[in-house]
Protein backbone atom coordinates (compact mmCIF):
# COMPACT_ATOMS: atom_id res chain seq x y z
CA UNK A 1 0.00 0.00 0.00
CA UNK A 2 2.91 2.70 1.60
CA UNK A 3 4.50 1.21 -2.00
CA UNK A 4 1.81 2.39 -4.31
CA UNK A 5 1.18 5.42 -2.58
CA UNK A 6 4.86 6.58 -3.29
CA UNK A 7 4.59 5.59 -6.58
CA UNK A 8 1.52 8.03 -7.34
CA UNK A 9 3.24 10.78 -5.55
CA UNK A 10 6.60 10.45 -7.99
CA UNK A 11 7.00 12.46 -10.58
CA UNK A 12 5.75 11.13 -13.93
CA UNK A 13 8.77 10.41 -15.71
CA UNK A 14 9.90 12.85 -18.71
CA UNK A 15 10.78 11.33 -22.07
CA UNK A 16 14.61 11.86 -21.85
CA UNK A 17 15.55 14.73 -24.29
CA UNK A 18 17.04 13.68 -27.32
CA UNK A 19 20.89 14.90 -27.87
CA UNK A 20 21.27 17.20 -30.68
CA UNK A 21 22.74 16.14 -33.63
CA UNK A 22 26.40 16.64 -34.38
CA UNK A 23 25.51 18.49 -37.61
CA UNK A 24 23.12 20.66 -35.73
CA UNK A 25 25.34 21.68 -33.27
CA UNK A 26 28.26 22.25 -35.72
CA UNK A 27 25.93 23.96 -38.37
CA UNK A 28 25.02 26.59 -35.09
CA UNK A 29 29.19 27.49 -35.07
CA UNK A 30 28.95 27.76 -39.03
CA UNK A 31 26.04 30.40 -38.84
CA UNK A 32 27.56 31.92 -35.47
CA UNK A 33 30.84 32.23 -37.87
CA UNK A 34 28.91 33.36 -40.81
CA UNK A 35 27.01 36.12 -38.39
CA UNK A 36 30.32 37.11 -36.90
CA UNK A 37 31.91 37.44 -40.70
CA UNK A 38 32.25 41.42 -40.15
CA UNK A 39 34.08 41.98 -37.02
CA UNK A 40 35.98 38.86 -38.55
CA UNK A 41 37.15 41.05 -41.61
CA UNK A 42 37.56 44.23 -40.02
CA UNK A 43 40.31 42.19 -38.45
CA UNK A 44 41.82 40.89 -41.32
CA UNK A 45 41.63 44.20 -43.25
CA UNK A 46 43.19 45.94 -40.03
CA UNK A 47 45.79 43.37 -39.54
CA UNK A 48 46.64 43.43 -43.15
CA UNK A 49 46.72 46.95 -43.06
CA UNK A 50 48.87 47.30 -40.36
CA UNK A 51 51.31 45.17 -42.17
CA UNK A 52 51.38 47.45 -45.12
CA UNK A 53 51.88 50.82 -43.68
CA UNK A 54 54.41 48.95 -40.94
CA UNK A 55 56.25 48.34 -44.17
CA UNK A 56 55.99 51.95 -45.64
CA UNK A 57 57.17 53.59 -42.73
CA UNK A 58 60.20 51.01 -42.57
CA UNK A 59 61.70 53.22 -45.08
CA UNK A 60 62.22 56.30 -42.99
CA UNK A 61 64.84 53.51 -41.10
CA UNK A 62 66.71 52.56 -43.54
CA UNK A 63 66.08 52.70 -47.38
CA UNK A 64 67.01 49.58 -47.83
CA UNK A 65 63.97 48.09 -45.81
CA UNK A 66 60.73 48.71 -47.87
CA UNK A 67 61.73 47.47 -51.24
CA UNK A 68 60.64 44.56 -53.22
CA UNK A 69 63.32 42.18 -51.75
CA UNK A 70 62.53 43.00 -48.60
CA UNK A 71 59.02 42.40 -48.75
CA UNK A 72 60.36 38.75 -49.91
CA UNK A 73 62.46 38.27 -47.29
CA UNK A 74 59.46 39.20 -44.81
CA UNK A 75 57.10 37.31 -46.49
CA UNK A 76 59.51 34.13 -46.46
CA UNK A 77 60.88 34.46 -42.68
CA UNK A 78 56.72 34.95 -42.22
CA UNK A 79 56.49 31.23 -43.72
CA UNK A 80 57.78 29.90 -40.67
CA UNK A 81 55.49 31.51 -38.30
CA UNK A 82 52.19 30.87 -40.54
CA UNK A 83 53.19 27.03 -40.42
CA UNK A 84 53.78 27.64 -36.63
CA UNK A 85 50.11 29.44 -36.23
CA UNK A 86 48.59 26.89 -38.26
CA UNK A 87 48.69 24.09 -36.02
CA UNK A 88 48.86 26.27 -32.85
CA UNK A 89 45.59 28.14 -33.73
CA UNK A 90 44.12 24.33 -33.54
CA UNK A 91 44.81 24.33 -30.38
CA UNK A 92 43.43 27.54 -29.09
CA UNK A 93 40.43 26.82 -30.95
CA UNK A 94 39.51 24.03 -28.67
CA UNK A 95 40.96 26.25 -25.58
CA UNK A 96 43.98 24.45 -25.44
CA UNK A 97 47.89 25.51 -25.26
CA UNK A 98 50.34 23.77 -26.61
CA UNK A 99 54.22 24.90 -24.99
CA UNK A 100 55.83 22.07 -26.94
CA UNK A 101 56.37 23.81 -29.94
CA UNK A 102 59.96 24.74 -29.79
CA UNK A 103 60.98 21.16 -28.85
CA UNK A 104 59.05 19.76 -31.90
CA UNK A 105 60.40 22.70 -34.44
CA UNK A 106 64.06 21.55 -33.00
CA UNK A 107 63.37 17.54 -33.24
CA UNK A 108 61.73 18.30 -36.95
CA UNK A 109 65.18 19.80 -37.54
CA UNK A 110 67.58 17.72 -35.95
CA UNK A 111 65.79 14.17 -37.20
CA UNK A 112 66.03 15.76 -40.75
CA UNK A 113 69.72 16.49 -41.04
CA UNK A 114 70.14 13.38 -38.51
CA UNK A 115 68.15 11.26 -40.52
CA UNK A 116 68.84 12.36 -44.14
CA UNK A 117 71.34 14.67 -44.23
CA UNK A 118 72.72 16.64 -47.66
CA UNK A 119 73.23 13.43 -49.41
CA UNK A 120 69.04 12.94 -49.64
CA UNK A 121 68.35 9.64 -49.55
CA UNK A 122 65.61 8.21 -48.43
CA UNK A 123 63.66 11.93 -48.33
CA UNK A 124 60.60 10.61 -49.65
CA UNK A 125 59.55 8.21 -47.11
CA UNK A 126 61.98 9.69 -44.06
CA UNK A 127 60.33 13.36 -44.45
CA UNK A 128 56.90 11.41 -43.96
CA UNK A 129 57.77 9.77 -41.17
CA UNK A 130 59.35 12.27 -39.65
CA UNK A 131 56.40 14.34 -39.16
CA UNK A 132 54.50 10.84 -38.20
CA UNK A 133 56.98 10.96 -35.41
CA UNK A 134 56.17 14.66 -34.54
CA UNK A 135 52.40 13.40 -34.44
CA UNK A 136 52.57 10.73 -32.74
CA UNK A 137 54.35 13.22 -29.82
CA UNK A 138 51.41 15.48 -30.27
CA UNK A 139 49.17 12.38 -29.71
CA UNK A 140 50.76 11.94 -26.69
CA UNK A 141 49.74 15.67 -25.85
CA UNK A 142 46.24 14.96 -27.06
CA UNK A 143 45.61 11.99 -25.11
CA UNK A 144 47.36 13.16 -21.69
CA UNK A 145 44.68 16.55 -22.01
CA UNK A 146 41.54 14.63 -23.30
CA UNK A 147 41.60 11.36 -21.61
CA UNK A 148 43.54 12.56 -18.62
CA UNK A 149 42.25 15.78 -18.13
CA UNK A 150 45.78 17.51 -17.69
CA UNK A 151 45.85 20.77 -18.32
CA UNK A 152 47.20 21.75 -21.65
CA UNK A 153 50.07 23.97 -20.47
CA UNK A 154 51.55 21.37 -18.09
CA UNK A 155 51.18 18.14 -20.32
CA UNK A 156 52.70 20.07 -23.09
CA UNK A 157 55.15 21.73 -21.29
CA UNK A 158 55.78 18.21 -20.01
CA UNK A 159 56.09 16.76 -23.70
CA UNK A 160 58.60 19.58 -24.72
CA UNK A 161 60.82 18.90 -22.20
CA UNK A 162 60.85 15.16 -22.39
CA UNK A 163 60.89 15.88 -26.95
CA UNK A 164 64.17 18.54 -25.97
CA UNK A 165 66.47 16.17 -23.77
CA UNK A 166 65.92 13.18 -26.53
CA UNK A 167 66.94 15.52 -28.94
CA UNK A 168 69.70 16.27 -26.72
CA UNK A 169 70.55 12.80 -26.53
CA UNK A 170 70.02 12.08 -29.81
CA UNK A 171 72.71 15.28 -30.98
CA UNK A 172 74.96 14.42 -28.18
CA UNK A 173 75.01 18.38 -27.30
CA UNK A 174 75.81 19.41 -31.25
CA UNK A 175 73.50 18.48 -34.17
CA UNK A 176 75.30 17.42 -37.37
CA UNK A 177 74.43 17.30 -40.94
CA UNK A 178 72.92 19.28 -43.62
CA UNK A 179 69.92 20.24 -45.16
CA UNK A 180 68.70 17.71 -47.85
CA UNK A 181 68.56 19.16 -51.50
CA UNK A 182 64.80 18.99 -51.52
CA UNK A 183 64.30 21.03 -48.82
CA UNK A 184 67.00 23.10 -50.06
CA UNK A 185 65.13 23.56 -53.28
CA UNK A 186 61.76 24.23 -51.56
CA UNK A 187 63.34 27.07 -49.82
CA UNK A 188 65.99 28.94 -52.14
CA UNK A 189 65.25 28.43 -55.46
CA UNK A 190 62.62 30.59 -57.39
CA UNK A 191 59.71 29.94 -59.61
CA UNK A 192 58.05 32.35 -62.20
CA UNK A 193 60.65 35.22 -60.29
CA UNK A 194 59.59 34.64 -57.41
CA UNK A 195 60.88 32.46 -54.50
CA UNK A 196 59.12 29.03 -54.64
CA UNK A 197 58.53 28.84 -50.80
CA UNK A 198 56.02 31.77 -51.56
CA UNK A 199 54.13 29.44 -54.23
CA UNK A 200 54.25 26.33 -51.42
CA UNK A 201 53.13 28.50 -48.66
CA UNK A 202 50.04 30.36 -50.43
CA UNK A 203 49.02 26.90 -51.49
CA UNK A 204 49.42 25.89 -47.90
CA UNK A 205 47.24 28.98 -46.20
CA UNK A 206 44.80 28.66 -48.97
CA UNK A 207 44.05 24.95 -47.81
CA UNK A 208 45.10 25.83 -44.23
CA UNK A 209 41.90 28.53 -44.16
CA UNK A 210 39.72 26.03 -45.59
CA UNK A 211 40.45 23.24 -43.65
CA UNK A 212 39.88 25.43 -40.29
CA UNK A 213 36.95 27.35 -41.72
CA UNK A 214 35.35 25.23 -44.02
CA UNK A 215 35.60 21.68 -43.14
CA UNK A 216 33.33 19.73 -40.52
CA UNK A 217 36.77 19.14 -38.68
CA UNK A 218 36.79 22.45 -37.85
CA UNK A 219 34.05 23.57 -37.15
CA UNK A 220 33.90 20.54 -34.72
CA UNK A 221 36.86 22.48 -32.93
CA UNK A 222 34.89 25.47 -32.70
CA UNK A 223 31.78 23.70 -31.12
CA UNK A 224 34.67 22.24 -28.46
CA UNK A 225 36.13 25.34 -28.02
CA UNK A 226 33.00 27.50 -27.25
CA UNK A 227 31.42 24.57 -25.29
CA UNK A 228 32.73 21.59 -24.73
CA UNK A 229 29.82 20.39 -22.36
CA UNK A 230 27.55 21.02 -25.61
CA UNK A 231 29.54 19.72 -27.83
CA UNK A 232 29.80 15.94 -25.97
CA UNK A 233 26.19 16.12 -25.41
CA UNK A 234 25.79 16.62 -28.87
CA UNK A 235 27.54 13.87 -29.86
CA UNK A 236 30.68 15.14 -31.22
CA UNK A 237 33.86 13.11 -30.62
CA UNK A 238 35.28 15.91 -28.18
CA UNK A 239 38.25 13.48 -26.89
CA UNK A 240 39.23 12.04 -31.13
CA UNK A 241 38.91 15.86 -32.18
CA UNK A 242 41.32 17.26 -28.82
CA UNK A 243 43.87 14.46 -30.11
CA UNK A 244 43.88 15.31 -33.61
CA UNK A 245 44.32 19.23 -33.17
CA UNK A 246 47.43 18.49 -30.91
CA UNK A 247 48.73 15.98 -33.75
CA UNK A 248 48.58 18.62 -36.22
CA UNK A 249 50.14 21.43 -33.98
CA UNK A 250 53.11 19.01 -33.31
CA UNK A 251 53.00 18.08 -37.47
CA UNK A 252 53.35 21.56 -38.13
CA UNK A 253 55.80 22.50 -35.74
CA UNK A 254 58.03 19.56 -37.06
CA UNK A 255 57.59 20.83 -40.86
CA UNK A 256 58.35 24.59 -39.62
CA UNK A 257 61.69 22.75 -38.37
CA UNK A 258 62.39 21.26 -41.76
CA UNK A 259 61.41 24.48 -43.49
CA UNK A 260 63.94 26.30 -40.97
CA UNK A 261 66.65 23.51 -42.07
CA UNK A 262 66.17 23.98 -46.02
CA UNK A 263 66.70 28.10 -45.81
CA UNK A 264 69.52 27.63 -42.97
CA UNK A 265 70.97 24.96 -44.31
CA UNK A 266 71.45 23.53 -40.74
CA UNK A 267 70.13 22.67 -37.09
CA UNK A 268 70.51 23.66 -33.67
CA UNK A 269 69.24 22.64 -30.71
CA UNK A 270 67.98 26.39 -30.24
CA UNK A 271 66.15 26.69 -33.49
CA UNK A 272 62.72 26.34 -32.14
CA UNK A 273 62.85 28.86 -29.69
CA UNK A 274 62.08 31.95 -31.22
CA UNK A 275 58.59 30.35 -32.51
CA UNK A 276 56.59 29.65 -29.06
CA UNK A 277 55.33 33.46 -28.34
CA UNK A 278 55.45 34.97 -31.84
CA UNK A 279 53.18 31.70 -32.68
CA UNK A 280 50.70 32.53 -29.73
CA UNK A 281 50.85 36.26 -30.42
CA UNK A 282 49.89 35.87 -34.15
CA UNK A 283 46.51 33.91 -33.79
CA UNK A 284 45.35 36.02 -31.11
CA UNK A 285 46.42 39.20 -33.28
CA UNK A 286 44.36 37.62 -36.07
CA UNK A 287 41.35 37.94 -33.73
CA UNK A 288 41.11 34.57 -32.14
CA UNK A 289 40.14 33.76 -28.64
CA UNK A 290 42.07 32.70 -26.24
CA UNK A 291 39.95 30.36 -25.07
CA UNK A 292 38.69 28.93 -27.61
CA UNK A 293 35.72 28.62 -29.92
CA UNK A 294 36.50 31.11 -32.48
CA UNK A 295 39.41 32.25 -34.88
CA UNK A 296 40.07 33.13 -38.70
CA UNK A 297 43.44 31.48 -39.66
CA UNK A 298 43.37 34.30 -42.69
CA UNK A 299 43.88 36.94 -40.21
CA UNK A 300 46.48 34.75 -38.13
CA UNK A 301 48.66 35.18 -41.21
CA UNK A 302 48.40 38.93 -41.49
CA UNK A 303 49.45 38.81 -37.48
CA UNK A 304 52.38 36.78 -38.46
CA UNK A 305 53.22 39.14 -41.74
CA UNK A 306 53.06 42.11 -39.03
CA UNK A 307 55.04 40.46 -36.30
CA UNK A 308 57.53 39.09 -38.63
CA UNK A 309 57.99 43.16 -40.06
CA UNK A 310 58.09 44.53 -36.74
CA UNK A 311 61.23 42.01 -35.92
CA UNK A 312 62.68 43.50 -38.83
CA UNK A 313 62.44 46.81 -38.46
CA UNK A 314 63.28 46.86 -35.00
CA UNK A 315 66.10 44.72 -35.95
CA UNK A 316 67.18 47.21 -38.41
CA UNK A 317 67.01 50.13 -35.79
CA UNK A 318 69.83 48.10 -33.94
CA UNK A 319 68.07 47.98 -30.79
CA UNK A 320 69.75 45.90 -28.29
CA UNK A 321 67.93 42.69 -27.61
CA UNK A 322 66.35 43.73 -24.36
CA UNK A 323 64.65 46.55 -25.88
CA UNK A 324 63.95 44.55 -28.68
CA UNK A 325 61.47 42.29 -26.48
CA UNK A 326 60.37 45.27 -24.49
CA UNK A 327 59.60 47.14 -27.70
CA UNK A 328 57.76 44.02 -29.83
CA UNK A 329 56.01 42.91 -26.05
CA UNK A 330 54.53 46.68 -26.07
CA UNK A 331 54.00 46.73 -29.07
CA UNK A 332 51.44 43.30 -29.53
CA UNK A 333 49.90 44.50 -26.62
CA UNK A 334 48.88 47.60 -27.97
CA UNK A 335 48.07 45.62 -31.53
CA UNK A 336 45.82 43.15 -29.57
CA UNK A 337 43.80 46.02 -27.26
CA UNK A 338 42.98 47.75 -30.41
CA UNK A 339 41.85 44.14 -32.06
CA UNK A 340 39.56 43.09 -29.12
CA UNK A 341 36.00 42.44 -30.57
CA UNK A 342 34.39 44.71 -28.55
CA UNK A 343 36.40 48.04 -30.43
CA UNK A 344 34.99 46.69 -33.24
CA UNK A 345 31.53 46.50 -31.64
CA UNK A 346 32.15 50.29 -30.52
CA UNK A 347 33.23 51.32 -33.75
CA UNK A 348 29.82 49.40 -35.46
CA UNK A 349 27.47 51.44 -32.76
CA UNK A 350 28.96 54.77 -34.03
CA UNK A 351 28.53 54.25 -37.53
CA UNK A 352 24.83 52.65 -37.24
CA UNK A 353 23.69 56.30 -35.18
Amino acid sequence: MMSARKADLAPAPTPERPAAPPAALEAAVDGRQTARWRPESLTVVCVFGLSILLILLSRFVSPALGSWSQVNTVLVLSSFLMVVAFGQGLVILVGGLDLSVPALITIGGVLTTGWIGASGEGSWYLIPAILAACAGIGAVSGLGVALLAIPPFIMTMATGIVVASAALGFTSGTPRGAAPPVLVGLMKADWLGMPLILVFILAFCVLASAVQSRTSFGRRLMAIGANPVAARVAGLAVRRSLVAAYMASAASAGFAGMMLVGYANGATLRMGNDYLLPGIAAVVIGGSSILGGSGSFLATIGGAVLLTTLGTVIAALGVPQGWRTVIEGSIILVALLLLRENVFAFLRRRTTR
